[in-house]
């Protein structure tokens, strides 16, 4: 199976040992991006419909490597400090989606210093 990089300086930099996202077998897979802004590396202040733009900004600089859009996207997962937030978060996260839906996961997660981290595969275009 060939892998190939995606990276952009529009995301945040990996702060390990992963990529930003890598297409394989007509996917394109992302890492888990925080609320961080790619141009300082700090996290956007404010509460979790902050973060969650922040996020998916992020998430959307790195489809847009690859010429995809949320209309691309088949999968989420995300992970939330708090299940609490999820009526906040979910507002703000369909703002940046289109019908039909992608899948997707949503859990309760222990997270290093921010209330939402969210991944993505999306497919490819022909």
């Amino acid at each position: 199976m060939a892998r190939e990089e995606v990276r952009t300086d529009k995301a945040p930099n990996p702060a390990g040992a992963y990529s930003q996202g890598i297409v394989a077998n007509g996917f394109l897979y992302t890492a888990g991006f925080g609320p961080q802004d790619p141009a300082t590396g700090t996290l956007v202040e404010g509460g979790v419909a902050e973060q969650t733009a922040q996020v998916m900004r992020n998430v959307a600089a790195v489809l847009a490597e690859r010429g995809l859009t949320f209309a691309d996207v088949v999968k989420a997962t995300v992970h939330l400090a708090s299940l609490d937030d999820f009526a906040e978060f979910n507002r703000v996260y369909e703002s940046f989606l289109e019908k039909p839906y992608p899948v997707r996961t949503t859990v309760g997660s222990t997270l290093m210093n921010i209330l939402v981290e969210i991944d993505v595969v999306a497919a490819l275009r022909s």
